[in-house]
């Protein structure tokens, strides 16, 4: 028996109860531990063709409870920046995965191969990264041309697209999921990915940030960090600020929490895979609200993961330079669209998040919340306070942390910088995207050359 509270409640389960989809608790968890995937791997030697394989891992394995297996060859050194065992299969599996291959007709994702490849199942694609572009393709069919060079946001991204279009085809049964491209450009993200974006190489990283929520995006951007190719990861100084704790559905949805970690505050666990990392850390364990003021020696450029509009609302009052913000859908309906914002902007933040109150999910004629309380399983008010949870799901604050860490890298390479992105990943062409007006070309936040 699956227990259903407020605070343990995987968050895909809850969106299999919200949706109707499932009409107990139980009935929820059978699906979700029904769901596999197999990811086949191709690229034992190449450190892009690695972050893709951990980072889909990492993700899948919080989506896909049945099992992510991964056939290949790992018994290789593991090469990326992320702090995790020297050896890739090790790696792989201190992120959930099982080595070996996966039963007939599972889902495929195929990572590293150089072309298109033989169908092994009816959902097949295999993944792309080139120059800042990222995405997915069907295994059979060709991809983007390559380029000189590729940044590692784009692995995140692929791994993070093709996690999603797999949860898309076993939970909706979609047809269309994973039989046409779907993909973007980190440098242009509302061009077409399959043409060339004039991207530039990654020359230059950010040397101070400071991360408001250490939360589902929160722990995504650390990830994002953790990948890019520092010469000295120390050069790099966090503020992590977070007044909560990791509970029970946190790894649900957060790609650095595990259920060992339960109970500690989030602040001093990510501090602590921060600095495996070998950056430098400082921890807030408090509210961030209108009250709150940088100092002037502390860094200007903030990533916010708040789930909240009226932290949200404090941004532009703080004393930031620049601000990326990226807001995720919260209920069963639309927990896989992203927008994001970038401040100062032409409306300030009380405008763009103005208070309307808090919508809650009613639960009246819902079965699987009408079982929890006719059953006892959860009072009356414990049936309220699950109702009003969010569904969410890591992959989509994976996809959301690479748009915003790159509004950062572009903002370092004089790059067109924008004021709004807004993406549904059931429908990543349909990208809608506003460019800033405003000119940040004085602004210097801190920053190093890469150390590609």
């Amino acid at each position: 028996m699956v227990e259903a509270t407020p605070e343990t409640l995987h968050r895909l389960m809850k969106q299999a109860m919200d949706s109707g989809r499932a009409k107990t608790v139980d009935e929820a968890a059978a699906l979700m531990e029904g769901y596999r995937i197999a990811i086949v791997f191709e690229g034992a030697q190449d450190a892009l063709a690695q972050a893709t394989l951990l980072t889909c891992v990492a993700l899948a394995s919080r989506v896909f409870l049945g099992g992510v297996y991964v056939d290949g060859d790992l018994d290789v050194p593991h090469i990326t920046a992320l702090p995790l065992p020297a050896s890739l299969q090790d790696a792989a599996r201190e992120l959930g995965a099982r080595l070996g291959r996966a039963e007939a007709g599972t889902p495929v994702i195929t990572i590293g191969a150089d072309g298109p490849r033989i169908r092994l199942a009816p959902f097949h694609i295999r993944t792309i990264a080139a120059g800042w572009r990222g995405g997915v393709v069907p295994v059979t069919a060709d991809g983007p041309g390559v380029a000189s060079e590729t940044m590692p946001l784009a692995a995140m991204l692929a791994a993070a697209l093709a996690v999603s279009e797999a949860f898309e085809f076993l939970s909706t049964g979609n047809g269309v999921a994973g039989r046409v491209p779907v993909g973007l450009s980190l440098w242009r993200p509302g061009a077409n990915w399959f043409e060339a974006d004039g991207a530039p190489i990654l020359d230059y990283l950010p040397t101070r940030l400071w991360l408001i929520g250490l939360g589902h995006l929160g722990q995504a951007y650390l990830w994002a960090l953790g990948l890019l190719p520092y010469r000295e990861a120390g050069e790099l100084e966090l503020v992590l600020q977070d007044n909560d704790v990791i509970g029970g559905s946190t790894p649900s949805t957060s790609v650095l929490s595990t259920a060992a970690m339960e109970g500690k505050r989030k602040t001093r666990a990510m501090a602590a895979w921060a600095e495996r990392r070998g950056f430098r850390t400082l921890m807030h364990e408090r509210l961030f609200d209108a009250a709150y003021r940088r100092q002037p020696q502390e860094p200007s450029v903030a990533l916010c993961g708040l789930d909240n509009a009226a932290g949200r609302r404090a941004l532009d009052l703080a004393g930031f330079d620049f601000v990326v913000e990226a807001g995720l859908g919260r209920d069963h309906r639309n927990f896989q669209t992203i927008r994001l914002h970038t401040l100062p902007a032409r409306r300030t933040a009380a405008a763009i998040w103005p208070d309307r109150g808090d919508a809650t999910l009613q639960v009246e004629g819902n079965p699987a919340y009408q079982e929890l309380l006719n059953s006892g399983k959860l009072d009356q008010c414990g049936v309220t306070l699950l109702a009003g949870r969010a569904v969410g799901a890591p992959f989509v604050g994976s996809v959301a942390a690479c748009l915003a860490v790159a509004e950062v890298l572009r903002l370092l390479a004089g790059g067109q910088l924008d004021e709004v992105i807004d993406l549904d990943l059931r429908a990543v062409d349909r990208i809608e995207v506003v460019p800033h007006g405003r000119d940040f070309s004085t602004l210097n936040p801190g920053f190093t050359v890469c150390g590609h």
